[in-house]
């Protein structure tokens, strides 16, 4: 996507400003708390400056992963950015934050930790899609996408720190796959997709339900998208942007 000096449009059509920090009079730069290297990718896009700062949690032990996926993400997505500032407010804590700069002289001074979670639902499974745990389970998920579409969900929460103030919000993107494209990998003497993507080196482990939507050989096999790209490879812009204007404006109202 090529951006202008002023502002990017969305794959929604939703026009954001270049550096919406900047232009909210928010703290730069922002704070990761994810390693996704496609987050990374798509705050790029976005023009936001950011720090990576990330401390693990054991996410399997938390939430509920057989009823509502939507509670699920925020909670995890949540708990990131709780763990990430109690780590931060220790005396002897090993995390140093970059120094912070800002366009106003107000409140808003501080950092803005951005955290996020994402996993696929799918029908033909009950509960939810997370990394594939081996090669085969991969194969299967993927086999799945034929019989009909999976789908993401995904969260993002914004805390401020010190203040601890939180924005959060969901974004879902449901996938239609082309079973007559993901059939001509299962034709005799060929590779089938998941072995294609680990020839091409693609992180097929690391992806919610072996999913990577924007990898060539994967956008090859879909017919179209309800949501945006950038929703199903875990961060929505759309969702982002809002995000932060809605922190902007809670902490207009602490000024």
């Amino acid at each position: 996507m090529s951006l202008s000096s002023t502002s990017s449009t969305s794959s929604s059509g939703t026009v954001i400003p270049s550096n919406p920090l900047e232009s909210l009079g928010l703290p730069s730069p922002l704070i990761l708390g994810s390693g996704s290297f496609t987050r990374k990718l798509i705050l790029g896009e976005m023009n936001i400056p950011f720090h990576l700062l990330v401390k693990s949690i054991d996410e399997k032990s938390i939430g509920d992963r057989m009823t509502d996926p939507r509670n699920l993400v925020l909670t995890l997505a949540k708990a990131k950015a709780d763990h990430l500032v109690s780590e931060l407010s220790k005396s002897n804590s090993d995390l140093t934050l970059p120094p912070a700069t800002t366009t106003t002289n107000s409140s808003d001074e501080g950092w803005i930790i951005l955290t996020a979670d994402q996993v696929v639902i799918h029908a033909d499974y009950e509960g939810v899609l997370e990394k594939p745990e081996s090669i085969e389970e991969a194969r299967t998920f993927v086999k799945s996408y034929e019989r009909s579409p999976p789908s993401t969900v995904g969260a993002c929460v914004l805390t401020h720190y010190p203040s601890n103030l939180q924005v959060l919000g969901v974004d879902s993107a449901t996938i239609h796959f082309s079973a007559s494209q993901l059939n001509k990998y299962n034709n005799a003497g060929q590779e089938d997709l998941i072995d294609q993507l680990l020839s091409d080196g693609a992180p097929v482990l690391d992806c919610a339900g072996g999913l990577m939507v924007e990898h060539p050989l994967v956008q090859d096999c879909v017919d179209h998208l309800e949501g945006t790209q950038d929703s199903v490879m875990g961060l929505s812009k759309d969702l982002v942007w809002r995000l932060l204007s809605e922190m902007k404006e809670k902490l207009s109202l602490q000024e």
